[in-house]
């Protein structure tokens, strides 16, 4: 009896071990999967037209986690709009985390990844005054459309952005 449960407690152990990946220094390889699917978003998007700029940058900060930086300026000098945002996998959660400069006691906004394909990524965070959705879409000729929507003093409201991949 007692080689029949040493028996299984072996084979229960290198089942379980077996599924997991190591490097050669013998540490768990963790796997973001959900991140991963979201790599399209790095590098820098930028939109130009009479207004002023638009631009976001996404970069590989660790494993587990893109930061990014999103900002608005006129005539290269005049910053309107600067935000931080933090894209990190937290389990199987994606999680997206905004602060803008001023804002919410320059306190980060979470948003929960609610939908991702290959070239779409959902945000919601529906307890959140304006924006409640953050939509990300990379478009067949290699630009984004972001969408930023939800209700705003009790009317739908939406916008969208298209920027183009920075050469």
């Amino acid at each position: 009896m007692k080689k029949i449960a040493f028996t299984l407690a072996f084979a229960s152990i290198t089942l379980i071990f077996s599924c997991n990946k190591y490097d050669s220094k013998g540490n768990l390889i963790k796997n973001y999967e959900e991140l991963e699917k979201a790599k399209w978003l790095l590098g820098e998007w930028i939109k130009t037209d009479s207004l002023g700029t638009l631009k976001e940058i996404w970069a590989n900060q660790d494993d587990s986690t893109f930061i990014g930086q999103s900002y608005y300026f006129q005539n290269e000098k005049d910053t309107l709009h600067f935000e931080s945002i933090e894209l990190m996998q937290d389990q199987e959660h994606l999680i997206y985390s905004a602060t803008i400069k001023g804002e919410n006691n320059d306190t980060a906004i979470p948003f929960q990844m609610t939908k991702n394909e290959d070239s779409l990524l959902v945000f919601e965070n529906p307890k959140h005054d304006y924006p409640q959705k953050l939509e990300y879409r990379l478009q067949k000729n290699k630009s984004i459309s972001i969408i930023v929507s939800g209700r705003s003093k009790g009317k739908a409201s939406s916008t969208t952005y298209s920027l183009s991949k920075k050469k």
